[in-house]
């Protein structure tokens, strides 16, 4: 481990500035723990909150590394540990000073779990838990802490007395005079005095507080059976590590029933306790710009309650109240964390007589705000909108299991509602990410100004639909639902399946009836960019044949590419049209291109004599990108492919240009080296004009030049408002 002595002393006042939060919390959370135990367990419940403080903040910074994370024990920690400490309580299957050791085993088998989760690469699957199930849980957690926390603030035995316990109140107003009072120092002494942290004002509040109510009370003062102060934390003859796997002695007390009872307790505090670290830090990562090792984390926070539970201590995980004050006292590293645990044992060893008199109404107070805080009152704004309404009763399922079951049947209502979340949100995401008519989509196979018009008249009888995400069965009727409508108009459709991750029957079920329903008007359904395996790992093609989807289907085609599928139905349409210019072997002249039909016939036959013809092999390059060359190409026979070059001998297909067609217009008109390549499809046969020749030959005939620009600004006119119409399409899409 390397040590950067230059910020160890920033980060020795950070971590001791930090232990005056997670301490006194800590010892809160001990409390709340074994209370159902009764009075004569605070002391070692007092302990248990101090041991887990120093046993988690000294081993987990060193293991799980998070720079300026402070773990100590937390407020899910306690939430479920004192149910679950409630629930033996009342089972009375065991004796109550077995619990202690029953608690122990639930918190190292969470502890376990969060090893073999941080191993199993487990930290990346905990950030997709859906944040209402999560804010509903901590909300519950919150309203239970409240709870049971009420009977030490008003004084009373239970929560159930409450009502029954009111003359008791009346007559013993000292623990809610302390606890109001704390609360009161916790809400509003940081908005006068903002350097010290809210949870050490509100403690010194209800102390002082307390000795003021000992000039009133004089039974205050004595130590011995007072029943307002926390008591010894360390009782007289031991030391703080007495209880080091003392607990474990009466293990072969228990029996397997005792044993199971903490398997779903345990899931619960490992998968509570592992996102509440990691949520801390993420807020870290806010600060320090960087990114903290997930995996990592959680195997050093297991570690941590490992060792815990073997001291006594209680479970504990990245806590965010201590780590905001480490980061605002100038935290630098792992060990402002470490200095935690470490002034954590010396505060122990030092000053326990003055941590025994702590009153125990103060705490409740504190762990009553803490509990306030933690339930999420904003999302009641989530009814305000109809689409967060759902979110709002996940919030409110969890919560209201979690206060009237058990945290157990919480998680697993969370976990049930989670599972409907994901179904909603893949419901509810469109499966079309864009959709174009015929007449707004063109391949990259360049057209005649004549065969263009006749794509821009009937291009609208053919749909070009973009899918994504899944298709399943939540999925299906949503794509039905918007291909309905061109179902009825659209001779052919196009599905481009690029983007589409999953396919289950229900969606083939459906193609199978849109193309039922195109075959019957005669039209045909296209399919393509089909991956090549799906999420499951079956091959599509497999998958789509064997029910029934195969290439041998009358009107059904598959395409590797889009451009492939365009290419298909604009043939489709020029051929119809009688305007296929490729229809034959026979040659071309140049006065049969569409491009010189506006000229004078004597003029053309008599420029073809300043033009040369080129033949190319199929694959042969006609010219290369940087090439210095001006001449401008005629396609007699065959067709041209124009690439772009890429990185790593990459190529982007730009467009492809057939017989009757023009290219290499640029490098003609401003004589610039070639933006692209230019390659054979099949055998070709060219004429080519250079524009040395061209300036010869209007030198002789002016009339030809104006022609001749005439036709090409015409052209070119055509293909630019063919990609505005593809430019505005995508823009509207």
């Amino acid at each position: 481990m390397k040590i950067n002595f230059s910020k160890l002393y920033s980060d020795l006042f950070a971590g001791s500035t930090a232990t005056f939060v997670a301490l006194p919390a800590a010892i809160a959370f001990g409390i709340n723990v074994y209370s159902p135990l009764g009075q004569s367990f605070a002391g070692q419940a007092a302990l248990s909150g101090v041991i887990g403080t120093i046993i988690i903040s000294l081993i987990t910074p060193l293991l799980g590394g998070t720079p300026r994370l402070v773990s100590a024990p937390c407020a899910p920690a306690a939430a479920v540990l004192s149910v679950f400490v409630l629930d033996q309580m009342r089972k009375g299957q065991i004796g109550p000073v077995y619990i202690p050791l029953l608690v122990a085993i639930t918190i190292l088998f969470a502890g376990g779990l969060q090893i073999l989760l941080g191993f199993l690469g487990g930290g990346k699957l905990i950030k997709y838990i859906p944040y209402p199930v999560v804010t509903g849980y901590l909300s519950g957690l919150g309203i239970l802490i409240i709870f049971s926390q009420l009977p030490r603030f008003l004084g009373m035995s239970s929560v159930g007395n409450l009502l029954g316990d009111i003359d008791s109140l009346q007559a013993n107003p000292i623990p809610p005079i302390i606890g109001i009072t704390t609360i009161l120092g916790m809400v509003f002494l940081p908005k006068l005095i903002k350097r010290i942290p809210p949870s050490v004002m509100a403690l010194v509040t209800g102390v002082l507080i307390y000795w003021v109510l000992s000039f009133f009370y004089q039974d205050l003062r004595i130590f011995t059976n007072n029943r307002y102060i926390v008591g010894a934390i360390i009782p007289e003859g031991e030391n703080l590590f007495s209880n080091s796997l003392k607990n474990f002695s009466h293990l072969n007390e228990l029996g397997v029933v005792h044993l199971k009872s903490v398997l779903l307790p345990g899931f619960t505090l490992a998968l509570l306790l592992s996102i509440d670290s990691l949520k801390t830090c993420l807020i870290i990562d806010v600060y320090s710009k960087n990114r903290h090792d997930s995996n990592r984390e959680l195997v050093g926070q297991g570690w941590g309650n490992c060792a815990s539970s073997l001291f006594g201590g209680i479970a504990g995980a990245g806590t965010l109240a201590p780590t905001i004050v480490n980061i605002a006292s100038g935290a630098k590293s792992k060990w402002s964390g470490f200095f935690v645990g470490l002034f954590s044992l010396i505060t122990i060893f030092f000053f326990a007589g003055i941590l025994k008199w702590i009153p125990v109404s103060a705490l409740a107070a504190v762990l009553i705000v803490v509990g306030f805080r933690m339930i999420d009152w904003k999302s009641v704004g989530l009814l305000k909108n109809k689409s967060t309404v759902f979110d709002f009763f996940v919030i409110l399922c969890v919560v209201v299991a979690a206060i009237s079951t058990s945290l157990i049947l919480a998680a697993g209502v969370g976990i049930g509602l989670a599972i409907l979340l994901f179904l909603r949100e893949q419901i509810r995401s469109t499966v079309i990410r864009r959709h174009f008519l015929g007449n707004q989509k063109f391949s990259k196979k360049r057209r005649l100004p004549s065969e263009l018009e006749e794509l821009e008249k009937w291009g609208s009888r053919n749909s070009i639909f973009e899918l994504q995400g899944q298709l399943f069965f939540g999925t299906t009727d949503q794509l039905f639902h918007h291909l309905e409508p061109y179902l009825q108009t659209s001779k052919n459709i196009i599905l481009d399946f690029r983007r589409v991750i999953h396919i289950d029957f229900s969606a083939v079920n459906l193609l199978k009836q849109i193309h039922s329903r195109l075959q019957y008007k005669g039209g045909t359904l296209i399919l393509t960019c089909l991956p090549g395996t799906l999420t499951t790992g079956q091959e599509i093609r497999n998958y789509l044949n064997s029910l029934g989807l195969t290439d041998s289907t009358p009107n059904l085609k598959f395409f590797d590419e889009l451009d492939d599928a365009l290419e298909f139905i604009e043939e489709e349409i020029i051929a119809e049209s009688n305007l296929d210019s490729s229809k034959g072997n026979v040659l071309l002249h140049l006065d049969q291109f569409e491009f010189f039909e506006p000229f004078p016939k004597d003029l053309v036959l008599a420029f073809e004599k300043f033009t040369r013809s080129i033949q190319c092999l199929p694959g042969e390059s006609v010219f290369h990108k940087g090439d210095i060359n001006d001449e401008m190409f005629f396609i007699r026979k065959g067709e041209i492919r124009i690439d772009l070059p890429l990185d790593g001998n990459r190529m982007h297909h730009l467009a492809t240009f057939a017989k009757g067609d023009f290219f290499g217009d640029m490098a003609f008109l401003d004589k610039e080296p070639r933006s692209a390549n230019a390659i054979a499809v099949d055998e070709c046969l060219l004429y080519g004009v250079s524009r040395a020749e061209f300036d010869l030959y209007v030198k002789e005939v002016p009339e030809f030049g104006n022609l001749f620009f005439e036709s090409l600004a015409y052209t070119l006119s055509k293909r630019l408002r063919l990609n505005h119409l593809e430019l505005t399409a995508l823009q509207e899409n």
